[in-house]
C-alpha cells in the first residue's frame, strides 16, 4: 500500500476531513490532497505529526511492505502486550527476589546447606541464611559466608566466628583490615597476639607500630621491645619472642616471626 492510500485510509477511519486534518497539521487543503492523490509527499516534521495524530509509526506510513494496523488485531496486540509486562514484572520480581536454596538434608535441625542472596538488604526472613554451611547477605552457621556473618567459620565484610576473615572481623582468630581477637592479623589488630600495620596485644604485638607486654615493630613499646631499626631477619625475631614467651604456640610463634621479619 502506497503513502497516499494509507493517508487516505487513516485519515476517513478517524472521520477527519481533509480541511480538518490540514488545519491539525497547518497546511492548506491543497496540501492533503496532494498528498492523498501521490504528487507530493509531506516533509519530516509533518509525518512525525501524523504518526502521532494516527498512533502508527512513521515506518508504517512512508514504507510499501509495511501495512496499517488492523483494527481487528488491536485487542489482540494490546493481551501481547500486556503478556510481556507481565513477564517482564515476573521477572522483576525474582530479581529482587534473588536466590534461596535449603537443602533437604538436616544436621541438628538446620539445613546442610542454607543460601539467601536477595536485593533486599541484610536483614529479613528473605535475607539470612541459617544452616551448617550458610551462604546470604546474612549469613549464620558453623560455615558462614556473607556480608554479614557469624559462624565457627566466618567469611565476610563484617565477620565474628571462631575463626573469622573480613574487612571488619572479631574472634578467636581474626584476620582483616580491623581485627580483634584472641590472635588478630590486619591492617589494625587488637587482641592478646596482635600483628598488622598498627597492633595492641596484650601479650606480644608485632608491626610499624606496636603497642604490648612485648613489641616488635619500627616504633614499639611495651616492656619488652625490640626494634627494627635497619631490618631484622627471621632468627632474630624468632630468637626474641622465644626468650620472651618461651612456651609459645609454635604456629603461632611462626606467624608472628615471620610479620616481624616482613613488615616495613
Amino acid at each position: 500500500m502506497q503513502f497516499s492510500d494509507k493517508l487516505t485510509e487513516l485519515r476517513r477511519r478517524r472521520g477527519l476531513s481533509q480541511e480538518q486534518l490540514a488545519d491539525f497539521l497547518g497546511v492548506t487543503r491543497q496540501s492533503v490532497s496532494k498528498w492523498e492523490s501521490g504528487t507530493a509527499m509531506p516533509e519530516l516534521g509533518k509525518l512525525i505529526a501524523l504518526s502521532d495524530l494516527f498512533s502508527v509509526t512513521v515506518d508504517a506510513l512512508v514504507k510499501e511492505q509495511l501495512d496499517l494496523p488492523d483494527p481487528d488485531r488491536a485487542v489482540d496486540m494490546e493481551e501481547n502486550r500486556a503478556a510481556r509486562l507481565e513477564a517482564k514484572m515476573d521477572d522483576l520480581t525474582r530479581y529482587m527476589r534473588g536466590y534461596s536454596y535449603d537443602s533437604k538434608k538436616q544436621l541438628f535441625g538446620l539445613p546442610l546447606v542454607s543460601i539467601r542472596l536477595t536485593r533486599r538488604g541484610f536483614w529479613g526472613r528473605d535475607s539470612v541464611a541459617k544452616g551448617i554451611i550458610a551462604i546470604g547477605n546474612t549469613a549464620v552457621g558453623v560455615v558462614a559466608v556473607g556480608a554479614c556473618s557469624v559462624g565457627l567459620f566466618s567469611i565476610g565484610a563484617l565477620s565474628v566466628g571462631l575463626l573469622s576473615l573480613g574487612a571488619l572481623s572479631a574472634g578467636v582468630g581474626a584476620l582483616g583490615a580491623v581485627a580483634v581477637g584472641i590472635a588478630a592479623f590486619g591492617s589494625c589488630a587488637v587482641g592478646v597476639y596482635a600483628g598488622g600495620v598498627a597492633a595492641a596485644g596484650k601479650e606480644i604485638a608485632v608491626g610499624v607500630a606496636a603497642l604490648g607486654e612485648t613489641a616488635v615493630g619500627q616504633e614499639a613499646a611495651g616492656g619488652h621491645t625490640l626494634l627494627w631499626g635497619a631490618g631484622l631477619t627471621r632468627p632474630e625475631v624468632e630468637s626474641f619472642l622465644r626468650a620472651c614467651h618461651p612456651g609459645l604456640w609454635q604456629p603461632l610463634l611462626d606467624v608472628l616471626t615471620f610479620l616481624g621479619a616482613h613488615i616495613k
